[in-house]
């Protein structure tokens, strides 16, 4: 992990190699849907009913991906589960990627139901990076996160019901 500058008080414009693998974690099931060739595949082949609720979507979720990677709060260290809040927040963003796997698995099974999709698809992602923001103290990332899962939310509610 590296440190380069002090962006504000304890939050430093850096780099963290774990959250590039962080990020790739979650991205597996992308990485893995094109030799599955679904038939239907309603998360890849539903048009956006609102482009700029999807722009902001993705916007979002890029700067997520950014402020994982390129802040770094003082204190911490390349991987650490010292204290009981880390612990804890670690383990919730362990248990939400476990469960977002889980959803794949139906969704790739076949139970492509909105309530899967919605549940399991569209909302844990953005609580995953929440969880990581909260437990490397990543002050930047949590509000990203919270309002990537409104927005991703929203355009999951505005396109599937």
């Amino acid at each position: 992990m590296f440190k380069w500058f002090r962006i504000v008080k304890n939050q430093y414009f850096g780099f963290w190699a774990l959250g590039l693998l962080l990020f790739a974690i979650q991205e597996i099931p992308y990485m893995v849907m094109p030799f599955l060739h679904l038939d239907p595949n309603p998360i890849m082949d539903t048009p956006a009913r609102f482009l700029v609720l999807d722009i902001f979507e993705k916007i979002f979720g890029v700067i997520c991906i950014v402020f994982m990677v390129l802040i770094v709060h003082k204190d911490t260290k390349f991987f650490s589960l010292k204290t009981k809040d880390e612990i804890a927040y670690f383990s919730a963003s362990a248990g939400i990627i476990l469960l977002n796997f889980i959803g794949w698995i139906v969704y790739f099974c076949g139970i492509q139901s909105v309530a899967v999709m919605i549940v399991f698809l569209f909302a844990l992602p953005p609580l995953y990076y929440l969880f990581i923001g909260l437990w490397r103290k990543n002050y930047f990332l949590i509000p990203a996160a919270a309002a990537f899962f409104i927005v991703h939310l929203t355009n999951a509610f505005v396109n599937f019901l």
